[in-house]
């Protein structure tokens, strides 16, 4: 039986899912200017730009279980 997931939790996930591609996107450019060019002010976006992939990761992962609940 095929799970149906709420159209809320459904909304959630993909907003989520957005939210990393771009935040990996901006640690992606940011980390490369740190290796490429020794920018210390690109690796401390970097980091943080980390600790933001990580909080949404969470985010993720507490709605994706929520959905398999269902």
């Amino acid at each position: 039986m095929p799970i149906i997931i709420n159209e809320k939790i459904k909304r959630i996930m993909k907003e989520l899912v957005e939210k990393v591609a771009a935040l990996y996107a901006d640690f992606a450019k940011d980390a490369n200017a740190q290796i490429e060019n020794g920018n210390k002010a690109a690796g401390t976006r970097a980091r943080k730009a980390s600790l933001e992939i990580e909080k949404a990761m969470k985010e993720f992962r507490k709605a994706s279980l929520e959905a398999s609940k269902k």
